[in-house]
């Protein structure tokens, strides 16, 4: 596992120190958990203390109750989720878009069809099919800046959402940036900690962009199959089989 951060935890206060910090990890943190601590008290970790120009920074916030959550969820979590996801997207979300403005993610795209060909079997076949997907219209769609912006967590690791038995808290704002709801559902749909949760019938209980969702959904799927390949961060920690499993799903994405 690729460890961004230590955790440290003194009573009620937990502080993050940052081990990489170049893209600005600690400054998007601190920024999205005061916004959304404003706006929506309770959602996310309380900011209490920050040194930002520390060598490594630090952020230090409350200690929220709850426990990730994990596998498929019960209807009342995805109740909660769905009641945390649509709060953290009606805080106004301008201060982080002033300092890290939109911008579109065909980069993560790119890291798959810029790489070298997978030797055969499916993940091959899925990479062709990638390549071939560049010409379609999902990237100019993509290209596009959305007309629903929001504040994005951008990392919906199934760990970074705190479930008490009542609601679902948010936690790990390091990525935090301007985005949308339907890409903001496509990374959710696609991080593999959500594999064994019905993410159909999750998005369905939002109202956004279906083609855009797909589009976004068929990126990401792209971004996952690149990491699981021999040499990719996820290679090593995830089982026998599990590009191949990728692959399956970046076909059947791009072919519905």
């Amino acid at each position: 596992m690729v460890h961004t951060h230590e955790l440290t935890v003194e009573g009620t206060r937990l502080t993050k120190r940052y081990v990489s910090w170049d893209r600005d990890e600690h400054l998007r943190e601190w920024t999205a958990l005061q916004l959304a601590h404003r706006h929506e008290p309770g959602l996310v970790p309380q900011p209490l203390d920050a040194d930002l120009t520390a060598k490594p920074p630090t952020v230090t916030m409350s200690v929220v109750p709850g426990e990730p959550l994990s596998g498929a969820f019960t209807p009342a979590q995805a109740r909660a989720l769905h009641a945390a996801l649509a709060a953290l997207w009606r805080v106004p979300h301008e201060e982080l878009a002033t300092a890290w403005p939109w911008s579109d993610d065909l980069r993560y795209a790119r890291m798959l069809t810029d790489g070298p060909r997978p030797d055969g079997g499916l993940p091959a076949e899925a990479y062709d099919a990638a390549v071939s997907w560049w010409d379609g219209p999902d990237p100019e769609s993509l290209r596009r800046p959305p007309t629903d912006v929001v504040l994005g967590q951008r990392d919906p690791h199934l760990g970074n959402y705190l479930w008490d038995g009542n609601r679902v808290r948010i936690v790990d704002f390091e990525d935090a940036a301007v985005s949308d709801p339907a890409t903001e559902l496509a990374i959710l749909s696609e991080h593999l900690s959500l594999r064994a949760t019905d993410t159909e019938a999750f998005c369905a209980k939002f109202d956004v962009d279906g083609s855009r969702l797909l589009a976004a959904r068929r990126l990401w799927a792209m971004f996952w199959l690149r990491l699981l390949l021999p040499g990719g961060r996820s290679a090593h920690r995830n089982p026998p089989g599990a590009a191949d499993t990728q692959a399956a799903r970046l076909l059947h994405l791009l072919h519905h």
